[in-house]
């Protein structure tokens, strides 16, 4: 056995929910790539079959399931399908979530509906798909792994009107934590990623504004904002026996932003 074996995941199942987006779909092929048959969890049929392409040309399968991860039935659902096809779910990746810059108001002033809108998208999307996996997992008895995807400004306040997404990326890393504490004694880890600014076609518009990108990356030390590239690699980590060890870790990728904060 080589020494890079830990991080492979062949045999394994994993189910992306928003695996049809710019994050989810880079994270599935990876998951792919490493060996792990794929569920992927979408919206639209459309995004969820065009990123089973990619895990397929990754070497794997995969499998395309139209379903809402606010909707407790879809996500059931969800992790139904991908048990019936493969067998099992020994992964689950909360690739759901953004509205942030759709949703900027006075913190004194945030309105109800824009507030429950974010709560919805981000930790009503996590929770969901999280718990009916991790059912399955305990029912089967074999452990598991479960990554969510925080933010940044889970630990950083900004005046620019993000009161609700400070909030839900908070509450993600706080249900992290707490969720590794409850399920190490069924063998599930639990650990996220908390990116910074991450170059996705949701935020191309915004990038195109120079000021805009130039205030970004005065910011970060590593002088660029991320790309979907830099999360696959501590993604394979926390989801390999690499990571046999961590638990309950919300890993920083952001090029140093919050190391300056």
């Amino acid at each position: 056995m080589g020494q890079l074996d830990i991080f492979g995941l062949e045999g394994r199942v994993a189910l992306v929910a928003g695996g049809g987006g710019a994050i989810g779909a880079a994270l599935a092929e990876a998951l792919a790539g490493a060996g792990a048959r794929v569920g992927v969890a979408g919206r639209t049929a459309e995004s969820c079959e065009a990123t089973v392409e990619r895990v397929r040309a990754a070497g794997s399968e995969g499998l395309a399931i139209t379903a809402d991860a606010t909707s407790e039935a879809d996500c059931e659902r969800m992790v139904e399908a991908t048990v019936t096809r493969f067998g099992r779910v020994d992964i689950v990746v909360n690739a759901v979530g953004g509205g942030a810059g759709k949703a900027l108001h006075p913190a004194e002033d945030y309105p109800r509906s824009d507030w429950d809108w974010i709560m919805e998208l981000n930790v009503r999307s996590t929770v969901l798909p999280t718990q009916a996996a991790v059912r399955s997992m305990i029912a089967a008895g074999h452990g598991g792994a479960v990554l969510n995807i925080s933010s940044v400004r889970a630990n950083l306040g900004i005046a620019a009107g993000y009161a609700a997404y400070v909030a839900a990326k908070g509450a993600i890393s706080a249900l992290t934590r707490q969720w590794a504490t409850e399920w190490a004694k069924h063998g599930i880890r639990v650990n996220a990623i908390m990116p910074t600014f991450v170059d996705t076609p949701q935020v191309a518009t915004l990038l195109a504004d120079p000021a805009f990108k130039a205030g970004i990356v005065g910011r970060i030390p590593l002088g660029r904002v991320g790309e979907t590239r830099d999360l696959v690699g501590p993604a394979i980590f926390l989801c390999s026996d690499a990571a046999s060890f961590v638990t309950g870790h919300v890993l920083a990728i952001d090029g140093g932003l919050t190391a300056t904060q």
